[in-house]
């Protein structure tokens, strides 16, 4: 299997002249934090009472360093295609599937990348449903209208869903994604202030290395907050100097790690073992922490459309040739949100996306994609270094998901 020829007339397609403006590297980094921070940060602190402060640090670091050289692998493979090979227009991961592998290799991402988003969509609805429940002081015990309060809050959001993904065109939701991210760094700006205060007067027993035998779950949330592998090749594309890309790239990796880190150790620091999936439910009572944590439902109420832009661009491109279909839309978001009733915790599905599609799209796809162009030219180095990442990328992705289903179903074993 190798990369796909490219034809004549895919040779000769003329560039766009009324391309966009190309980003300046501040530009660059800001869509780069935007692209990566999300809701997973909120599961770190609960991760680390499992693989305890020390090890979750050094997996946090381990994680984002491994996925910067597999995103830089991606670009590699990028321009090697369009500037020797002759392809014109590489756009994203799964035009770079094609490239190298066809038309299954860009089944192959499409499939992953549906796995994906619909996954960030779940874990969204389960954030959702658990924070409304904190602030409503429902228990699992009470019923709303019949409903359990997690069934009931899922059905109350399903109707307005339906309308915001009934909408053709994203451009009016876009200045929500904006909006999505300032109101994630001020809740988690609030939340680590929190976390001071509390350890400074509790002082919660700790522990440093919590054992192999929580390595896969801990690594499956580490992968799921650091994922954003698929923005890479757009952002890189749009950058007004590619030839310093990979340092911005590389930066702003560093900084989220020292952000991620920070949040969960101090997160962890303030309550230790009893803190819970997700953090936010162990902060106080307050007005502001109120405020926080309803900032961050909304926040992500309004990212559930477009984080399920990509799989209805999938879906409709395979099924109704690139046309709106309103119905298959809606399907989606039920399946999603019939999904999302029955995973009972919040980190442990963000370790379970994790550990399956995102190892498979982080490290699988940008190594077996880089061999298949470079293998010729670096002949046994491509294969240990590139080979090395594949089988680490399916051992985990097979064990982990193995090990997280076992965690979800079946909590006392």
């Amino acid at each position: 299997m190798g990369y796909v020829e490219t034809t004549s007339s895919q040779l000769h397609t003329p560039l766009l002249s009324d391309q966009p403006p190309l980003s300046s590297k501040s530009k660059t980094f800001a869509n780069l934090f935007i692209a990566i921070v999300g809701a997973g940060v909120l599961g770190l602190p609960y991760t680390f009472t499992k693989t305890g402060w020390i090890m979750g640090l050094l997996m946090l670091f381990s994680v984002s360093f491994l996925i910067y050289h597999c995103m830089m692998l991606l670009i590699y493979t990028r321009r090697r295609l369009e500037s020797v090979v002759g392809f014109p227009k590489i756009n994203s991961f799964g035009d770079l599937g094609y490239a190298t592998s066809g038309h299954f290799g860009r089944l192959c991402v499409d499939i992953m990348v549906f796995l994906m988003q619909c996954g960030f969509c779940v874990s969204y609805l389960i954030f959702i449903s658990t924070t409304l429940i904190h602030l409503s002081h429902n228990t699992n015990s009470s019923s709303l209208l019949g409903f359990s309060p997690k069934v009931f809050f899922i059905w109350a959001c399903f109707p307005f869903q339906l309308g915001l993904n009934a909408i053709p065109s994203l451009t009016h939701l876009a200045p929500l994604s904006i909006f999505a991210d300032v109101v994630d760094l001020g809740a988690m700006g609030v939340v680590m202030v929190e976390d001071v205060f509390v350890f400074l007067e509790n002082r919660p027993p700790l522990k440093t290395f919590g054992g192999l035998s929580v390595f896969l779950y801990g690594l499956g949330v580490a992968v799921y907050s650091f994922e954003g592998i698929g923005m890479v090749l757009p952002l890189e594309s749009e950058a007004k100097d590619k030839d310093k890309f990979g340092g911005v790239l590389g930066l702003g990796m560093f900084l989220i790690f020292l952000l991620y880190g920070g949040f969960a150790t101090l997160g962890y620091f303030a309550f230790g073992e009893a803190t819970q999936g997700i953090i936010t439910t162990n902060l106080g009572q307050g007005m502001i922490t109120a405020l926080v944590q309803l900032g961050l439902c909304v926040n992500l109420f309004f990212t559930f459309p477009l984080m399920m832009n990509p799989v209805y661009e999938i879906v409709e491109r395979r099924f109704c040739k690139s046309k709106y279909c309103l119905w298959l839309r809606w399907l989606l978001v039920l399946v999603v949100s019939l999904v999302a009733f029955l995973v009972p915790n919040f980190a442990d599905f963000l370790s379970l996306v994790g550990s399956s599609v995102c190892v498979i799209l982080s490290f699988v796809f940008p190594a077996l994609f880089h061999f298949l162009v470079f293998r010729d030219e670096l002949g046994w180095k491509c294969l240990v270094f590139d080979g090395a990442i594949m089988v680490f990328g399916i051992v985990i992705a097979v064990l982990g998901t193995w090990s997280c289903l076992m965690d979800i179903f079946y909590p006392q074993a």
